[in-house]
């Protein structure tokens, strides 16, 4: 049985081993990415005792910066942080990001998010650098195979007593250790304690690329709701009312009398009088599974109650919560910064393992063809 398993696990790693360096290295790259970004200049304002411009007119700012497109969502950070106004489209596809002073307006940077480093590294974990729809398949089969190489591993790695578990467990540091034991060891031993950060990267990931496999983890942990975003508006909502600019403006407004201590409000406009007014609001300690997801009717104002799991925090339950923990746990912030740098060094770790069991495997081959060519 032992013999079936090195084998499964020689060929799937041989076979997934680019796929996962890639997914891997790309993944501890973007673990600081919030941190990084932040750093520029742009992401930053100092502090007035003074209003923030209302939505409508910091949108009609931005939209002059990008002739001929229209502005998907604007998100407040606070009286020390610029306003982030967001473009995006597909076909052709482009994400830009307008950055404000929210007192004045001004246009501290329009940054256009297709040649932003982070972007690129997430496309190439999200996609491999391929078209999306080559790209998200062959990184979800990859993500199986790299789950099949882990369990076959840990078959691998079981000693056969319990006595010599301890031999598994250390990696040999002595001096005038040979470089490939050291290889072995890392691959081997090392594999071990990465397993389970494996583990949790990878079913963390297919939530977002298998879609049947999210929905049924969903439904077999007691969730009933939608795992869809957004709300279908009712058919009978009245054609006469505020204008876009200034629902948008009354949302923003009301969602800042109720949410004082918020860390980020971001409102999505409606697109047209068949689509909802959007209200996002995290809390102060910025983490994204307690964000509140608000809907509104674009004409009276009237708020619609989502039926999936991205509506009120308040309202989401056990399962609910699970999945839309998915982000943190999956990048390691639900434990904050000690939880991403765990993930970041992990990540490393793990993009290393194709490395070193290509070095074992080749290692093993050349012996093979010295003794053939002996005989």
């Amino acid at each position: 049985m032992k013999k079936l398993f090195h084998k499964l696990h020689l060929w799937l790693g041989l076979v997934s081993g680019l796929f996962v360096f890639v997914i891997a290295l790309t993944g501890a790259l973007y673990a600081f990415q919030e941190e990084i970004s932040s750093l520029n200049s742009y992401h930053h304002v100092e502090a007035q005792n003074a209003d923030f411009v209302a939505p409508s007119h910091l949108q009609q700012i931005a939209e002059s910066q990008l002739p001929g497109k229209k502005m998907n969502s604007i998100a407040y950070h606070g009286p020390e942080k610029s306003v982030e106004a967001m473009f995006y489209g597909y076909g052709p596809t482009y994400y830009y990001i307008v950055f404000l002073n929210p007192y004045n307006g001004e246009v501290l940077k329009v940054k256009d998010m297709g040649k932003d480093f982070f972007r690129i590294v997430m496309q190439g974990h999200f996609y491999l650098w391929l078209p999306p729809a080559i790209g998200q398949p062959l990184v979800v089969v990859s993500t199986i195979v790299f789950l099949l190489v882990l369990i076959t591993g840990v078959v691998i790695w079981f000693p056969k007593t319990l006595s010599k578990i301890k031999n598994r467990l250390l990696i040999q540091w002595k001096k005038g250790v040979k470089a490939y034991k050291v290889n072995y060891d890392l691959h081997v031993v090392g594999g071990w304690y990465a397993t389970i950060f494996g583990l949790i990267f990878a079913l963390t990931g297919l939530v977002w690329g298998l879609p049947p496999y999210a929905d049924g983890v969903h439904k077999l942990v007691g969730g009933t709701k939608s795992l869809g975003y957004g709300v279908t508006l009712p058919k009978s909502l009245p054609r006469d009312g505020l204008s876009p600019n200034q629902a948008a403006d009354e949302i923003w407004a009301h969602m800042i009398r109720e949410y004082p201590d918020a860390g980020s409000i971001s409102i999505s406009p409606s697109r047209d009088s068949t689509s909802a007014i959007t209200a996002n609001i995290t809390q102060a300690d910025g983490l994204y599974w307690k964000t509140d997801y608000r809907y509104f009717a674009p004409r009276s104002l009237a708020e619609i109650k989502s039926d999936n799991i991205y509506g009120r925090f308040a309202d989401a339950d056990g399962a609910d919560k699970l999945l839309r923990m998915n982000y943190e746990i999956h990048t390691g912030a639900i434990l904050g910064l000690p939880g991403k740098i765990l993930a970041f060094l992990a990540s490393l770790f793990i993009a290393s393992l194709p490395v070193t069991g290509v070095v074992i495997w080749w290692r093993k081959r050349r012996k093979t063809n010295r003794v053939v060519r002996k005989m």
